[in-house]
Order: structure tokens, then sequence, then C-alpha cells
């Protein structure tokens, strides 16, 4: 049997070599990006619910933006709150500001994808930005970096949404390798001509390409995933681009318990189920080499079964993913996470089974 281990766990490790170096590496080892300017009109679309103190902090730096052609559609998705006063006085003082407000029916109760879509029909331009109420752009160049990489074929933009760092955190470390290695996920896959994700905290399209595929009518009763829904329903190889740089990216408040990320990423896992049969496999491939690689490798090394050779073959792992995702995390101002990779890695795999565990037996159904 513990033969049988060790051919199992030689296997494994191949497959995660193939993973973060063939996979990974597309965009790992990619090149510096490059932008080039673009004045097309550009819509940028909020939909916020119950975000009175975000939408306070985050909407001016929307209307900063150094973008000549562009306006701001603030979708105010029946909230109980003041966010919908806030907006209105928002499109008072900004003249590229416009405000949707969606009230609650009975066959779309509380749908944020409802709520989007009113946005996007009443958007005047044909290319549109979507951020969260909850973010913010890295800098005035937001808008004219994401639509920079809009060409005639590339009609859909796969963004970096980050989230804030919180020194001495460690949980904090734990959410922003998890949102950086999903990150190099979605991006490698669409270097890879196979895109199959997106967030919707930093994402862009054209918007023929959402009725291409009649919006989201396909998974409306899926209360999440109006953005990698969406993108894995809408992406293909020839349509989809990505665009990493620092000037691109957004920020947005990490979770401060473990409680309240576990149910957050609850949410963002259930919606996967309902992705195409090769993206649900390549992620589950992905998931059950990080288990098997450190399930068997503890079997074997506590049997001190050809030790000599287990050992080498785990440090060498460690080394090539260490690199890979170490260039990465360069190009996503995120290398502080990657001295903690090997702790974090291990309770992330344990976490996600807890998530998956979990999400059987009792599902999120909400998006506020």
């Amino acid at each position: 049997m513990l033969t049988i281990t060790f051919y199992a766990f030689i296997g494994v490790v191949a497959l995660q070599l193939f993973y973060y170096i063939i996979v990974f590496g597309k965009f790992s080892f990619a090149k510096p990006q490059k932008s080039t300017p673009k004045r097309i009109p550009i819509s940028v679309i909020v939909c916020a619910k119950n975000e009175e103190e975000n939408v306070k902090k985050f909407v001016p730096l929307l209307a900063e933006q150094d973008y000549p052609d562009y306006e701001i559609i603030l979708i105010d998705d029946a909230s109980s709150d003041n966010t919908l006063d806030i907006f209105e006085e928002f499109e008072k003082q900004y003249s590229n500001i416009r405000l949707v407000k969606v009230q609650n029916n009975e066959a779309f109760w509380g749908n944020k994808k409802f709520a989007l879509t009113l946005g996007i029909k009443a958007a005047k331009n044909e290319y549109l930005l979507f951020t969260d109420a909850d973010c913010y752009p890295s800098s005035k160049e937001w808008i004219k970096e994401m639509s920079s990489q809009f060409t005639m074929s590339k009609t859909i933009v796969l963004g970096y949404g980050a989230y804030e760092k919180i020194a001495g955190s460690f949980l904090n470390k734990i959410i922003r390798f998890e949102t950086m290695l999903t990150a190099v996920q979605y991006f490698s896959w669409a270097k890879m001509k196979h895109p199959y994700m997106g967030v919707g905290r930093n994402l862009a399209y054209k918007k023929e390409e959402f009725f291409n595929v009649n919006g989201f009518i396909d998974h409306m009763k899926v209360r999440s995933g109006d953005d990698d829904l969406f993108i894995n329903q809408a992406s293909n190889k020839k349509n989809t681009t990505i665009c990493f740089t620092p000037e691109s990216f957004t920020f947005s408040e990490p979770k401060k318990t473990f409680k309240d990320w576990f149910d957050q990423k609850r949410r963002h896992v259930s919606t996967a189920t309902f992705y195409k049969a090769f993206d649900r496999m390549q992620l589950a491939v992905f998931f059950l080499s990080q288990f098997l690689f450190i399930a068997l490798a503890a079997i074997l090394l506590a049997f001190q079964y050809n030790w000599m050779i287990i050992v080498p073959i785990v440090a060498g792992r460690y080394l090539f993913t260490w690199i890979s995702l170490g260039y990465s995390a360069s190009k996503l101002k995120e290398k502080d996470v990657i001295y903690w990779y090997p702790i974090i890695e291990i309770m992330l795999i344990f976490t996600q089974l807890n998530i998956f565990i979990t999400n059987i037996f009792s599902k999120p159904v909400h998006w506020k």
C-alpha cells in the first residue's frame, strides 16, 4: 500500500507542477503589461444596497477619475438606510452621475442581478465598467487603464479586486493570499484562452456581450454570481483579456472576523457548481491535488517510506510553487503574503474543505 501511495504522491506532485508552472506560469512569468489609452465613452456601474458609509467615501473617488468621457450609473437596490438620499445628493453635485432606483418586487425580491440589469439598460454608453459599492480605485487612472485593454475583438476585460492591508492581522494575510491565488487562476486560464470567471469588484465588458447571452436570465435564480457566472457563460478565447497594471486595481475593506470571511467564501464557492463542466473539473482537480499533496506527504513521512526521496520532492515542489506565486504576487503587489505561503496554503485547504461540506447541507441565498 505504501508503494501505491508513493506513486500516487509522485503523480500528484507532477499535477501540481503542471498547474503552478505551465498554467499559472502564463500569468506569473508574463511581461509587465503595457496599456494603450483610448477615448471610448465608458459607463461606470455601481450597485448598492444599504451602503451609506461606503458610498459617502468612494463615489467621490469615482467622480474624480482622469478620463475624458464617462458617466457613473448609481443603482440603489431598495436600500433601507440613507443610501438613496446620498445618491440623490451626488446626482445633484456631479453632472456625469445618473441614478437608478430599484424597488423590490415579488419576482426578484432582493436580487442584485435584477438591479444590475436595470442599471445596464440605463447606461448610455456601450462600454461598461463595474465595481462594488464598498470598493475604490487604486488611482485616478483606473478607467483609463481598464478601458485601454478593449479592442475590436476583446470586449471583456478581467481586472484585479484587491483587499486593503491590515497590519498585524494574520486573517488579513489569509484573505489577501486567497484573493491573489484566485486572481492568478482566472488570469492564467484567460491567458490560456480558456477564461472562466471574473470578479464584480473590477470587471469591464461591452454591453452587447450582456445581451448576447440574454443577461443574467439563465442564472437569475442563483442569488450570487452576477460576475463569475456571467463571465463563465459569456467569455471565450476570442473576446476576453486581462488588465493587471497597478493603476487598474480596486480595493475594498476585508472582513475582520473569520466567521464573516467564511460566510463570504461560502457564497462565492456556491456559484462554482454552476460553471461549465471543464471549469468545474479543473478547479476540483486543482483543489484535490493540493489536499492530496499534503495528505500523502504526511502519510509517507509518518511511515518513513523513502523519506530521503520524499523530503527533496516536497522541498522542490514548494520551491517551484513559491517562485511561481512570488512572481504573481509581485505583479499584484501582494509580496508580503508570500512569506507565509506554506502555512496559509494548509489553512486554506482545510477551510475550503469545510466550506464545501457546509454548503452541502446549507446554501447561502442572499447577496445582502
